[in-house]
């Protein structure tokens, strides 16, 4: 299956973590002073299927969770955001669901990631193969999945099968270096599983990493547009971004908001770009909508919770003076 025919079925298999946030109230509260702490769902892979199913697609998550209240939690979560949970399993012992607490704030803002003895890495062979991949149209996974095994080697057998189901695979490089044994593992692993895939999303700083430096992460980026994937999606953060697709270079810019906090821009681009492809917009205009997509989401407290539906979205794309110049 064609990529942009796979994405316009709109329909994903996403692999990757779900996990409990937690932020303090009201907004702006560092941690240290905290007295009241909001919970939310969390984890990039899980935040992309919501966002996904909340402008209008649909998604399932393969995941691993805590056989407790937490993981409970975490499924209870998806359920509500529509997200499937069917291929997202309990693991007894003393796994524990990845958690997050963070601040809604700019200045001095704190993230305090847990995740010692993460559940979601205990994905394996057996939980990728119980997946028909013929039901879905396109399979997604950002790169924290291949930061440890039994995940590593279960996500890069998902490929395979996704592959061999004609299903194309979107990678978002999302790397996070807290979660990775050293930085040579990661680029090494990395630039392996993005040369699998037909679409790639990184920042400037992903793509640098991968190319082993800053300076080199345009070249990487375009490089692998020339030699494997058919778009590839160069972020820069408030300067736009740069996407690579049929040879052409798209140059788009953001729409400027007054950020809440800087947590969920990524995931939340990322189900915008999906979805406004799936609803047969124009690579550049489906880029934009994703753009507006993280602006919306980094202005409201939350991850998950402040990703939006279709109605938030088109009111802010009409209300908004429009975004920056490329």
């Amino acid at each position: 299956m064609e990529l942009i025919e796979g994405i316009k079925a709109n329909n994903f298999i996403v692999v990757g973590r779900v996990g409990m946030d937690l932020y303090p109230d009201p907004a702006g509260t560092k941690t240290e002073n905290a007295e009241t702490l909001t919970v939310a769902m969390g984890g990039s892979s899980a935040n992309i299927a919501a966002g996904i199913c909340k402008l209008g697609g649909k998604a399932a998550l393969v995941t691993r969770v805590s056989d407790d209240s937490v993981g409970r939690y975490c499924v209870n979560q998806l359920n509500a955001y529509g997200v499937n949970a069917d291929h997202v399993t309990p693991i007894a012992g003393e796994f524990r669901n990845s958690l997050a607490v963070y601040e809604s704030r700019i200045e001095d803002h704190q993230s305090v990631i847990y995740r010692n003895g993460a559940a979601d890495f205990q994905m394996d062979i057996a939980d990728v193969e119980a997946v028909d991949y013929t039901k879905f149209s396109a399979l997604i996974t950002a790169g924290t999945v291949f930061a440890a095994e039994p995940s590593r080697a279960a996500t890069f057998h998902a490929f395979a099968l996704a592959k061999k189901a004609g299903v194309p695979i979107i990678f978002d490089v999302d790397y996070r270096p807290y979660s990775w044994p050293s930085p040579q593992v990661a680029s090494d692993v990395l630039s392996r599983a993005a040369a699998e895939c037909d679409m790639i999303v990184g920042n400037d700083e992903e793509f640098g990493f991968m190319a082993s430096s800053i300076d080199k992460g345009l070249a990487k980026a375009r490089e692998l547009s020339e030699t494997s994937a058919t778009i590839v999606v160069y972020k820069m953060g408030p300067e736009g971004a740069i996407t690579f697709a049929n040879g052409e270079e798209i140059r788009t810019g953001i729409y400027p908001v007054d950020a809440l906090k800087p947590t969920g821009a990524g995931d939340s681009f990322m189900a915008g770009l999906m979805t406004s492809l799936a609803d047969g917009h124009a690579l550049k205009t489906a880029i934009l909508r994703g753009s507006a997509c993280a602006s919306v989401t980094v202005s409201n407290p939350g991850c998950a919770p402040a990703m939006p539906n279709t109605k938030t979205l088109e009111t802010f794309l009409a209300e908004h003076p429009g975004p920056t110049a490329a």
